[in-house]
């Protein structure tokens, strides 16, 4: 017995001492070590939480990726936003076009005092209109003063609308002439006003100008250069092919937010001829970082023509200043920086580079999203330009 109590007290003090060697050697308090955050997912999680269904975003700077997602690729399920997803750009293809316009101008082919009614003949006359008067610089930088088509395109406009025109087929020229049906907001060159009919004429004047139609020369001239494989011009075809998000629409009711219980109509399916020139491009955050940063970075244009599509003037109705298919918008941390925002249909994104075309930053959503999406996804944009890189 007095035995068995010494063998216990030498464990006792065994014990003990092995407490103390591992006190020393992790010292007096075990603190954990705090977990790094990831900016960019929380600025993801941030637009998720403003009321996006889905989100996706890829950033690219000193030859470095990065990219996050939250939320849902389809409502109502547990899917998850695809790594590389396909997407309807909306406005962001207007970049597009105004490059392809500006390389006929540095080939020789094209100038951008050209008017309209040089290259498509009474075309845009009456109604207080004169093509004669409006340039082709004036429709790039949105100063033309004519009307946009999109008020008069009911599947855009109302579920009912969608339900009845999804698949509906539009020309160029139908789309000028529902655009005329109401007089110029002003003369050419006295204001500023967003008309994606601008884009529609300028892809006719490509068409023109070519004798191929915008879509193939967007094709030849863009997308297969750059390796876009991911990045197409649909035409009439009205499905998103590839992994892909479905995207939903509240047509203004309020009701398509939130992170799955919103009653937003699926309008992933849409004939987008409406947006020919203007918006109909489908491509992804990592094919539009590398055309963004391809672009400014002198590799599509000559610096000629690249400075006429930098140099801006003001856009009230945006609120920042817009050059030829670019807008330059502030940055938080001081200078400014190139990108375009973009919206067909459910879709939404914003697209920005840096001057010097070394850093990108896109980001999409498949909702309408809430009060303040727009607000968030800018910011993600605004930051991560602004993010150091190692």
């Amino acid at each position: 017995m007095h035995g068995l109590q010494r063998r216990r007290r030498g464990l006792l003090v065994l014990t003990g001492s092995i407490a103390l060697l591992v006190a020393a050697s992790t010292g007096p308090t075990a603190v954990a070590k705090p977990q790094r955050t990831d900016p960019l997912q929380e600025r993801v999680n941030a637009i998720r939480d403003s009321g996006a269904v889905g989100v996706f975003a890829e950033t690219a700077a000193s030859g470095t990726r990065d990219k996050a997602r939250a939320g849902t690729a389809e409502r109502g399920t547990t899917k998850p936003m695809p790594q590389n997803g396909r997407f309807r750009i909306g406005s962001a293809a207007k970049t597009f076009t105004a490059t392809v316009v500006l390389q006929l101008v540095g080939e020789g082919r094209l100038s951008l005092d050209d008017t309209v009614e040089d290259w498509l003949p009474g075309l845009v006359q009456g109604n207080g209109y004169d093509g004669d008067a409006i340039t082709v610089r004036q429709l790039l930088r949105h100063t033309s003063g004519i009307r946009d088509t999109q008020p008069e395109i009911p599947a855009l406009n109302s579920a009912q609308g969608y339900r009845a025109e999804r698949f509906r087929t539009y020309s160029p020229k139908e789309l000028v002439g529902l655009a005329m049906r109401t007089s110029p907001a002003f003369r050419p060159g006295k204001g500023w006003s967003y008309s994606n009919t601008n884009y529609v004429l300028a892809a006719m004047i490509i068409h023109k100008v070519t004798g191929r139609s915008w879509a193939r020369e967007v094709n030849a001239r863009i997308i297969r250069p750059l390796g876009l494989k991911d990045t197409s011009t649909p035409g009439v075809f009205p499905f998103v092919l590839g992994p892909h998000a479905r995207a939903y629409a509240s047509f203004g009711t309020g009701t398509g937010t939130g992170t799955g219980t919103g009653t937003g109509m699926d309008v992933t399916t849409l004939n987008p001829s409406m947006a020919v020139g203007s918006g109909s491009i489908i491509s992804t955050a990592r094919d539009l970082t590398r055309f963004y940063s391809a672009l400014l970075r002198g590799r599509l244009l000559d610096p000629a023509q690249l400075d006429q599509m930098t140099a801006t003037v003001p856009a009230p109705e945006l609120g920042v200043r817009y050059g030829l298919g670019l807008g330059e918008l502030p940055l938080p941390c001081g200078g400014s920086y190139f990108g375009h925002p973009g919206e067909l249909l459910g879709y939404h994104s914003w697209s920005g580079v840096s001057r010097d075309g070394s850093r990108t930053a896109v980001v999409y959503v498949n909702s309408d999203g809430g009060k303040d999406t727009q607000k968030a996804m800018r910011a993600l944009v605004d930051e991560e330009l602004c993010r150091a890189r190692p």
